[in-house]
């Protein structure tokens, strides 16, 4: 099969979640033997590779707001006929608009006879997915059954939607047992996060315990998109200025895909500050993919995830609370080595392989 994805912010090494996740995915099609697209909005990088294609009819500024983006397509025409024509001209099978907006959902600008998916990886109940769920796409696709209840709870028919879970791509070598009890008792604590409020991370800076007694690592990055002008920029600012007064912690640049992994692998343990539910938490899966315990807020698909390898606390409990739990875990030696072995298997079935053939699996039946 030829599959396509449209994801207008798409780039290589975008530090975002569904960038990461759409790459991933197209990489276990093409181990699958299909063929698998993407297709963006300008402007090219120095990056692209022969599968990602630029829209000449569409350049986004970085970073863009979702206002920006609905300014250019005032006249979505040149986009939609640039679109079609792409899927036309590479003789595409199954076409997935990505996002309602982003993704280009709400337009659907599909040849005839060529299927369609919907991918539903943020909850919105907006016009623009109230549109892109009009246009009766033959598969609607979340990445867990958490968006799948949360769309029910926002008044959406979500009984013919499925969930396909992120793949995990990128692998490290994972630490032996005694590199583990290393880490237990002297490494760093981790977070990698893309520069969001929501992402918790001033907020887990602020209640930094002072007798924390290893460092702390913050990777914080800037992605190709943004909710208001000047946000990400505001969010590292602050999170820089926090981290001058306190001893022990940097504040490090982002990160390509690949060294995620292996940055995550030298963690004694990986936080998860989100104080909004994760409908995934791409982060987290890569953290246990290489034996390292994740604790975080007991919200949205977290908690599923990780599971024994995890330490969830509820989110009014604040953050204080979330650093009891992690220290607590990393001084119970056999807690914390129970929940490092755990982890692993908790991704297990995650494979780019193993997602694509779920993916085929559930974007080829025919409509109900």
């Amino acid at each position: 099969m030829k599959i396509a994805f449209v994801l207008l912010t798409h780039n290589p090494n975008e530090p975002a979640g569904i960038e990461r996740s759409i790459d991933t995915l197209a990489i276990g099609l093409r181990q699958a033997g299909h063929s698998a697209l993407i297709i963006a909005a300008g402007p090219a990088t120095a990056a692209d590779g022969e599968d990602l294609l630029r829209l000449a009819t569409l350049t986004l500024p970085r970073p863009a707001v979702e206002d920006d983006l609905m300014a250019l397509l005032a006249d979505p025409a040149p986009v939609e006929a640039e679109v079609r024509q792409l899927l036309t001209d590479h003789d595409v099978d199954l076409v997935c608009w990505v996002d309602a907006v982003w993704g280009l959902g709400y337009l659907a600008p599909a040849p005839p006879g060529v299927r369609t998916a919907l991918m539903v990886r943020v909850m919105r109940t907006d016009e623009p997915m109230l549109a892109s769920l009009a246009h009766r796409p033959d598969a609607v696709l979340t990445n867990s059954d958490f968006l799948n209840d949360e769309g029910a709870r926002q008044g959406l028919d979500s009984r013919s939607w499925r969930a396909l879970p992120n793949a995990v791509h990128h692998t490290a070598t994972t630490p032996g047992p005694a590199e583990r009890e290393r880490l237990r008792r002297q490494g760093p604590v981790r977070i990698v996060s893309r520069a969001e409020p929501h992402k918790g991370t001033a907020e887990l800076l602020r209640a930094l315990p002072p007798d924390l007694g290893r460092p702390l690592q913050i990777v914080l990055a800037a992605a190709g998109f943004e909710y208001w002008p000047g946000m990400q920029e505001q969010v590292i600012t602050e999170c820089r200025r926090l981290a001058e007064d306190l001893p022990g912690v940097e504040i490090l640049p982002a990160l390509e895909w690949q060294d995620v992994p292996p940055f995550l692998a030298g963690a004694a343990a990986v936080l998860v500050g989100s104080t909004s539910p994760e409908t995934f938490g791409n982060v987290a899966a890569e953290a246990l993919s290489v034996a390292t315990p994740v604790v975080g807020y007991g919200l949205g698909h977290l908690p599923a995830l990780t599971g024994p390898a995890g330490r969830m606390v509820d989110l009014d409990a604040g953050p204080d609370k979330l650093w009891a739990a992690l220290i607590a875990l990393l001084e119970d030696r056999e807690a914390y080595h129970a929940a490092s072995q755990a982890a692993p298997l908790q991704v297990a079935a995650h494979s780019p392989r193993v997602v694509a053939e779920t993916f085929l699996a559930l974007t080829t039946n025919t409509r109900p």
